[in-house]
């Protein structure tokens, strides 16, 4: 089956109507909307809101569980990395509500030691913190005098796969919503409306808003060239599935270089076909369509910036609300009278 990302589907709902400019602002926001969010409620939120818009707009659900599998990828390799490089001492030293969820841990671990090698106490190492007398009581209790570092699996380390998980979905999502309800032509006409302010710096918009086009068209074409030579290559003896790692590596060069001189094919097909239409990156170019914003595209935008406001101030509260754990209280941060729920503040992100 092809895949749908970066590919354009003929379709009539609501997102197809909207200006592909908007569309493209839009998007834009969405992913500094993922990257502000400091809780899980909130990612939460706008993951249910992108993946019910994407199939409300193209009428398809098999897609956004297909798009789960790269970030299902990249978040596995990273949890890890995290395993050997985010030890207990950065749970130490966070002031996160989650951290005190006591984390579990794969190794006995070792005594924390200064710039000269000695140890240090659990009374030297939270002697500045705000709340450290709670700790040094508990960590005294669990591990003796000395400060322990340790490495393995905690919910510090769950807690910034799943955000991190969480993140690089929505974006996926979110592109190919964009790509999948936008006709490359309109994309491209777009990009360039929005790059227009650049011209005063002398950058040639029409010319940066074509390669972000024609890249994007070329996402789908260069998966389903994939496909195509997987499956040249497994009629030919070549197993993609099984075997050693070493044995794994040759059958995926067999993919690879295939893959690379095919590139490069299109590429050169698709500057001989735009040269013999007579195109012209610096010529002067006259527009068949002008994009008129409608009402719709008004109050969708001035939607999106009230909730980008609320995330700024979530995000600001969030970061300066400290967790007191000798009253077992949050020491709230305010902005006028704004504030959140406890549950944003439980349900924080570590960074």
């Amino acid at each position: 089956m092809k895949s749908v990302f970066g590919r354009y589907i003929p379709g009539d709902t609501f997102m197809y109507r909207i200006d592909p400019r908007i569309k493209v602002l839009l998007s834009i926001i969405i992913i500094i909307l993922i990257f502000l969010a400091s809780s899980f409620i909130e990612l939460a939120l706008v993951i249910i809101f992108v993946t019910s818009v994407y199939i409300a707009s193209t009428k398809k659900i098999s897609p956004v569980i297909k798009l789960l599998k790269l970030p299902l990828y990249i978040t596995l390799f990273l949890f890890l990395v995290n395993l050997y490089t985010v030890n207990s001492e950065t749970v130490y030293k966070n002031d996160y509500y989650t951290s005190y969820f006591w984390s579990f841990y794969t190794n006995p671990g070792k005594n924390l030691t200064d710039v000269n090698g000695k140890d240090i106490k659990w009374d030297d190492f939270y002697k500045t913190n705000i709340v450290g007398s709670e700790l040094i009581n508990y960590y005294k209790s669990t591990y003796g005098e000395y400060a322990k570092v340790q490495y393995g699996v905690s919910l510090n380390s769950i807690n910034r796969t799943f955000s991190l998980f969480s993140r690089i979905y929505i974006m996926i999502l979110t592109t190919s919503l964009l790509t999948n309800t936008t006709r490359p032509i309109l994309l491209n006409k777009s990009i360039e409306s929005l790059l227009w302010p650049l011209k005063f710096l002398f950058v040639p918009t029409h010319i940066v808003a074509t390669i972000i086009s024609i890249a994007l068209r070329f996402i789908p074409t260069l998966v389903d060239e994939a496909h195509r030579i997987i499956k040249a290559q497994s009629s030919r003896g070549v197993d993609f599935k099984h075997g050693n790692t070493k044995e794994k590596i040759i059958a995926f060069t067999t993919l690879i270089i295939p893959l690379f001189v095919s590139s490069f094919q299109k590429a050169e097909d698709l500057s001989n076909s735009m040269e013999t239409r007579g195109y012209d990156p610096y010529e002067k170019r006259t527009k068949y369509r002008v994009f008129k914003l409608k009402w719709t595209d008004f109050l969708l935008i001035t939607f999106f910036s009230l909730v980008l406001v609320i995330f700024i101030m979530n995000h600001i509260i969030v970061k300066y609300t400290l967790f007191d754990p000798s009253v077992w209280q949050f020491n709230y941060h305010y902005i006028g009278q704004y504030t959140v729920p406890n549950l944003f503040i439980i349900t924080k992100i570590v960074v």
